[in-house]
């Protein structure tokens, strides 16, 4: 009885590698190729990572920016926003002066003692407009480009970014606003000073009183 032929060394090779079969490798596919075998070769491709995860990483990693990066971006912003605020201010301003003054000079006219108030209903309605124009510009320049990028723009001019504390993500618009009026409100009342020193005391993420508030903090 005659016994069977051995099966070719080329058929013995497994066409495939791994657990459970898959695609050759490359050295496979090459090695197949120069035997005569028609199987096509897949062009090997260096690993590349992973974007989002690049990302992820990125943005866990952040740390908190230096106090005097942080001091020159507050210095930028709060001149683009005294800008804006002053267009109303500065003819309101006027206004109100000369209006105090004709109060002034028919006191005198009048040859009776009288109290002139500094605040009435007119310089009262200016300053609610000056007021109302920081707020608007507040929300302009600070509150929605914080809520869409992180960072207005003298934190862009310095490479920084308001960041959750949390997720480390770009902060809500409702996370922004609070984040602003604690700013500013105090800040007009010349508390806010001390809000604005605490960052100088607070670890481990240097956190101002606006920061504590909407649970952010800057990232260099």
């Amino acid at each position: 009885m005659q016994a069977p032929m051995p099966a070719p060394a080329s058929a013995s090779r497994p066409l495939t590698s791994g657990h459970g079969g898959g695609q050759s490798s490359w050295a496979q596919q090459v090695h197949r190729l120069a035997d005569g075998e028609e199987a096509p070769v897949a062009p090997w491709k260096p690993p590349v990572e992973d974007v989002f995860q690049a990302a992820a990483r990125r943005q866990a990693s952040a740390r908190p920016a230096g106090l005097g990066k942080r001091l020159t971006a507050r210095l930028l912003d709060t001149v683009v926003l005294g800008g804006v605020t002053a267009l109303a201010a500065v003819p309101l301003g006027v206004a109100a002066a000369d209006h105090i003054n004709e109060k002034i000079d028919a006191a005198k006219l009048s040859g009776r003692t009288v109290t002139v108030w500094l605040l009435d209903g007119t310089t009262s309605v200016y300053l609610g407009i000056v007021l109302a124009v920081l707020l608007l510009g507040g929300v302009l320049c600070e509150v929605l480009p914080t809520a869409k990028w992180g960072r207005t723009l003298g934190k862009k001019l310095l490479g920084l970014e308001v960041r959750d504390i949390e997720g480390h993500d770009v902060p809500g618009f409702g996370a922004a606003l609070r984040r602003w009026l604690v700013y500013s409100i105090p800040g007009v009342l010349v508390v806010g000073v001390v809000g604005v020193l605490w960052c100088l005391f607070d670890k481990p993420w240097r956190q101002c009183w606006h920061d504590k508030a909407a649970h952010t903090f800057v990232a260099g």
